[in-house]
């Protein structure tokens, strides 16, 4: 079914329709097209062809109270004729396509004509025995057999560039899958509450029907097009689909319309399922995008989308809606703008330095062996250009350049990308175990560097598992649950009629599921405490809420950040009315004239009773680390109504009945985690909603604050005058005054959380930009989740929308997830750094020995078959064996690394150094003595076809030999001595140290002509494995030598200040930073190209030198409107996980330490 494309989809349903719609009462046509009117249109629409919604419900053969029956056959029938709540993906791509572009690569096209002119040239035998005086350098003495053997070089290194060619081909692939897997993992997630037989259930959103009657509620993303047919004060944001910021209230007389996409900001009801899939709002849009609903696309819409890692990854190379892909990338750029992650930026400088170096190198290589044997023919042995010679000149030619490409190809690290995309890809699926779920791949090495972590209290530090533990009622204050007869009857029906009635009806207590377990909480868990608290007063809620069944209920004041209470208004029997009232102690007595005494009556209750009860009930109650909650009502007249519209005139004058405070006791295994961060040098702070006194207590508990400490521990009110000037803007200077010492923030609102985060990011006090990661579960925590480093959202508690905004969801909603996924944070940002140290001293090396070889001996000691073999063990394999290392707890012994640490730090440069000098010792002194030493023929100035000699084969096996034994030293990167250290619980390492070892033995014993060995015995592999070892021994003595003491090693990859965006490029228009971004983002994918687009290279290069003015950049991109293209064409989805999984091309060039940043607030 996937692969159906959407129009064939399309024109199946209207072929069923056809022949069902009888069945139904109305036809999908009729129901796409109704879906299409708003407001008052759709009601009059609805009127005039159904009567009103029952009508519509009954067309659909559906009970608005009971739902569908839920029999499998109906279900079926339905998804057949109106098709199924899912938009059919695009394929992916298949292993020829990724084949296909991995051979896009620059430097293997030039290695493939390379090899191909040299075969050609083998076969070519010039006519006459004239060229035997052509080439007198060769030494002449090539039998025919040899000869015959020319051809054996140029297929060996087409050969060679199939396998890398396969071997990249198969990575793509293979992290293509796994993020199809990620994605389908994601889509199971998210499930939806529905009425079937009566019986509310929760079924995954794919399985949702027309016919359907779904419960909305707070914080969901609705899954699918619907009409609301009954609920309360549901007020919706629409902007995904009209770009309408302002809320939209809906009701079933005026504007019933529900779409799919949208958000449920605020209130609770029921709608009808009327359109699902490809035939739902959200579905049209993407047929006619033509995008096929592709897979990401729809993960847009629905809920959690791993945002553009994937959209990136799946887009098509040379698509023909290009243009497209690239309108597509601008939409998600300006919905999501982060800096580029830390890691990238040091990658992205660093690839351009090395790969310059390289270029630089290989060019001088083929000059210099031109030249020489250019002045050696002609000149010294005054040699005439012969026609008949020709052939045999530009066979050496050829043969020199191959040997500068090879070096080419050596030097630059196309591993690096690999080793990133290896490292993360393998991260995410180990800490999917530890209970996250990373939506942006990148989220996860930002999170190594993470220095400031906000937290929510309720479910993250706490188990969010609600109960009453004290309660004031009747005058006197209960430390537990008091007696049901204490109570007189008349106040317990008032409070149990008031919990039962003012909350959400979907919010219930279940039996446990195993015996002797906790009673199951459902739906609100402050709402379930309180239910809980009437099962202890022995008193049952579900005979009060079916007297009056919501559709009863005459007006609700639903809950939200503003009002902090929540009234639900009654029709009594007699026709007056009554308003039950609970919320916020604070709030809700500053209401409260009255109070219920002790006897059950009503007496006066005035401000400096008010004052008395919070000294003496309420902050006690908050010391001891729990929420007040206070119980209220009041009484109106029928005649005349009262205006229920203003507020303020209606929540005043109200009756307490009682306060009672809930503990929600702190998770166990936080203050320890709290520790670790604490040792890890990350400050964790605390934002919550409470009560500052609970806040406190609990902060306490958590070790958040210690007493005695130097801190602070603030209400949002207070906190936004001191950061406000007399103007009432917010000042950063301000905000610096107090972000360092703040630990706890209490009764914040979300946009104090949002302030508080910009506030910590934008701070230029500290010398390192703060990396901030926050934690949220309510849809209004979105804008801070957005705007902080790294998003956790809550799987449990949090709504769609919070877990959309958000770069990491938090399967178990424990905060010492979080601490794992610092854990692994530093572990990818490590093997990151092993990985280099690793292929930096192999790059050193080998382009060293080619290039010295090269000018003296006229010829690399190491071929390029050869090269191509030790690039792929010290590229593919080498990324995949350290990118794999397990973290440790050690990671959390340091502080954070932060933006300005070089990425090469001078520990590392001083191991790349000190083995490079031991290699290059050894393959020298093997190279103009070795001859003597092994007692054998000198492998030097041998002709162009001569035989392979063993002098070489020793040359190449050792240093194979050597990498092999440094990869085990690169597995430590701080200068510890022990490197075996935990080698074992890592399979992956073992394997490829053994299995490159193995190949190795088949390579120089059996690799004959192509791989120019020849056999060695058993002394002479000894020896090669002696000198490997070596490195070993080599480590331990580098390891002695204190870094402190080598001031002259540069440390390599550290992002500068003047990388930094000028202030004034900042304020440009998004659509110009979209260009600007498009034109940098170049920079960004082409590292992950693998670097070999070397063109686009050097335009890097230019853009940095041109100061990264944006102007300059546009400038460019006006007169180049070529490279536009170029951009969507490198955008192959090969290698660029990384840049996008920031979901938008971000970063205008490496910003670094804060500079006021554009804002990523929808």
């Amino acid at each position: 079914m996937g692969d159906m494309t959407n129009s064939d989809f399309y024109t199946k349903n209207q072929r069923n329709e056809a022949n069902h719609a009888g069945e139904f009462g109305c036809s999908l046509e009729e129901l796409r097209s109704l879906m299409e009117l708003r407001g008052t249109e759709a009601v009059v629409k609805i009127k005039e062809t159904y009567g009103d919604t029952e009508g519509l419900c009954r067309h659909l053969k559906t009970s608005p109270t009971e739902g569908l029956p839920g029999t499998a056959a109906d279900l079926e029938k339905r998804k057949l004729i109106f098709g199924q709540n899912f938009i059919p993906p695009k394929k992916p791509k298949t292993f020829l396509q990724l084949v296909w572009e991995a051979l896009q690569d620059v430097t293997l096209i030039i290695l493939e004509i390379a090899a191909i002119i040299s075969l050609g040239l083998s076969f070519y035998q010039p006519p006459g025995e004239g060229n035997e005086g052509c080439a007198t350098v060769s030494g002449g003495a090539e039998d025919e057999g040899e000869a015959e053997a020319g051809w054996i070089e140029g297929a060996a290194i087409l050969l060679s560039v199939v396998c890398v060619v396969l071997v990249t081909a198969f990575n793509d692939w293979s992290k293509e899958k796994q993020f199809r897997g990620l994605q389908s993992r994601i889509e199971q997630e998210q499930k939806f509450t529905v009425v079937r037989g009566a019986q509310v259930i929760q079924i995954p959103v794919a399985e949702i029907v027309v016919g359907d009657i779904a419960q909305v509620k707070y914080g969901d993303l609705l899954p699918s097009d619907g009409i609301f047919i009954q609920g309360n004060d549901l007020k919706i944001d629409e902007s995904s689909l009209t770009g309408e910021s302002d809320q939209v209230r809906k009701s079933v007389d005026k504007d019933p319309m529900l779409l799919s996409g949208t958000h449920v900001m605020e209130g609770s009801g029921r709608m009808l399922v009327t359109a699902v899939g490809v035939n739902s709002q959200t579905g049209i849009i993407f047929t006619l995008l033509g995008a096929g609903g592709e897979e990401e696309e729809k993960k847009d819409k629905k809920a959690k989308q791993q945002d553009g890692a994937a959209a990136m990854e799946m887009q098509p190379l040379k698509s023909a809606e290009g243009g497209e892909g690239d309108e597509k990338e601008k939409k998600k750029s300006s919905m999501h703008k982060k800096e580029k992650s830390v890691l990238q930026g040091k990658l992205t400088k660093l690839a351009v330095q090395i790969g310059k170096a390289g270029l630089v190198m290989s060019a001088i290589t083929v000059i210099i062996l031109v030249l020489y044997f250019a002045v050696d023919t002609f000149v010294v042995n005054k040699k005439q250009w012969l026609p008949e010679c020709t052939p045999v000149y530009v066979q050496y030619f050829v043969k020199f350049f191959i040997i500068g490409v090879t070096v080419l190809v050596v030097a630059v690290p196309e591993g690096l990308p690999l080793a990133v995309t290896i490292s993360l890809a393998y991260s995410v699926k180990k800490m999917m175990k530890d209970n996250n779920l990373v939506r942006h791949l990148d989220a996860c090495e930002t999170m190594g560097n993470a220095t400031a972590i906000c937290s929510d209290k309720t479910g993250t530090l706490t188990t969010n598992r609600m109960t009453v533990v004290q309660v004031y009622i009747g005058d006197a204050h209960y430390k537990e649950i008091p007696d049901p007869d204490s109570i007189p009857r008349k106040t317990l029906d008032l409070l149990v009629n008031a919990i039962a009635i003012n909350s959400a009806y979907t919010t219930k207590i279940l039996p446990p599921e195993k015996e002797g377990g906790l009673p199951r909480q459902v739906g609100n868990k402050t709402e379930c405490g309180l239910l809980g608290f009437v099962l202890q007063l022995k008193q049952d809620y579900q005979p009060v809420r079916n007297l009056i069944p919501e559709e009863k209920l005459y007006k609700v004041y639903t809950f939200n950040s503003v009002r902090k209470s929540m009234s639900t208004v009654v029709k009594m029997p007699d026709g007056s009315f009554r308003m039950y009232s609970k919320g916020a102690s604070e709030i809700v007595l500053k209401k409260c004239s009255r109070i219920v005494n002790a006897a059950g009556e009503i007496r006066v209750f005035r401000p400096r009773d008010r004052d008395e009860m919070v000294k003496k009930v309420i902050e006690p109650m908050a010391c001891d680390g729990l929420r007040t909650i206070c119980i209220a009502y009041r009484d109106f007249s029928s005649n005349p109504e009262p205006d229920w519209d203003s507020e303020n005139d209606i929540l005043t004058d109200l009756t307490c009945i009682c306060v009672v405070g809930i503990e929600d006791p702190v998770r166990p295994e936080v203050p320890e985690a709290i520790r670790k961060c604490q040792r890890a040098g990350i400050t964790v702070r605390m934002v919550t909603g409470d009560n500052i006194n609970t806040a406190r207590a609990i902060a306490i508990k958590c070790g958040i604050i210690h007493p005695g400490e130097d801190f602070l521990c603030i209400e949002g009110k207070e906190f936004n005058r001191r950061i406000r000037n007399e103007k009432g803007e917010i000042e950063q200077e301000r905000i610096d005054k107090i972000w360092p010492k703040l630990r706890v923030l209490a009764r914040s609102s979300p946009t104090d959380k949002h302030t508080l985060v910009k506030g910590i990011i934008d701070s230029t006090q500290v010398e390192q930009r703060q990396v901030v990661a926050v934690t949220g579960d309510g849809t209004n925590d979105g804008p801070a989740l957005k705007k902080a480093d790294v998003g956790f959202a809550m799987g449990i508690a949090g709504t769609d929308v919070a877990k959309e905004a958000s770069d990491i969801i938090l399967t178990d909603d424990n905060f010492s997830s979080i601490v794992k996924a610092v854990m692994w944070g530093r572990n990818v940002y490590d093997s990151i750094s092993k990985f280099l140290q690793f292929q930096l001293t192999v790059n050193v090396v080998a382009v060293i020995v080619a290039f010295t070889g090269a000018c003296i001996t006229q010829d690399s000691p190491l071929k390029a078959v050869q090269m191509l073999w030790v690039n792929l063990i010290m590229d593919t394999f080498a990324s995949l064996a350290l990118a794999t290392e397990p973290p440790t707890e050690s990671l959390l012994l340091r502080r954070p690394y932060g933006r300005n640490k070089p990425l090469i730090s001078r520990t590392m440069m001083k191991n790349i150094l000190g083995h490079a000098v031991y290699q290059l010792t050894l393959i020298f002194t093997l190279l103009f003595v070795g001859e003597k030493m092994f007692k054998i023929d000198s492998g030097r100035n041998a002709p162009l076809h001569s035989p392979p000699s063993e002098h070489y084969t020793i040359i190449f096996n050792t240093f194979v030999m050597m990498q092999l034994f440094n990869e085990i030293n690169a597995r430590k990167i701080h200068g510890e001595r022990n490197v075996f250290d935990g080698i074992f619980r890592n399979p992956i390492f073992c394997t490829i140290v053994l299995g490159t070892f193995a190949v190795q033995i088949v390579i120089v014993q059996f690799g004959g002509k192509p791989f120019s060995c020849s056999p060695l015995q058993l002394d002479q592999w000894m020896w090669c494995v002696f000198i490997g070892l070596g490195e070993l021994v080599w480590g331990q003595v580098i390891a002695t030598i204190p870094t402190s003491r080598l001031k002259f090693l540069k440390e390599a990859g550290r992002l500068t200040e003047k990388e930094e965006v000028p202030e004034e490029d900042l304020n440009e228009d998004v659509e110009e930073i979209d260009h600007a971004e498009r034109e940098l983002r170049r920079g960004q994918i082409l590292w992950f190209r693998g670097l070999n687009r070397i063109q686009t290279q050097i335009e890097v290069v230019n853009t940095f030198k041109s100061g990264t003015s944006f102007q300059g950049a546009l400038r460019r991109q006006s007169s180049v409107t070529s490279q536009n293209q170029d951009v969507t064409n490198i955008s192959s989805p090969s290698h660029v996980s990384l840049s996008n999984a920031l979901s938008s091309p971000t970063s205008t060039s490496a910003a670094a330490a804060g500079h006021p940043r554009r804002e990523g607030i929808p």
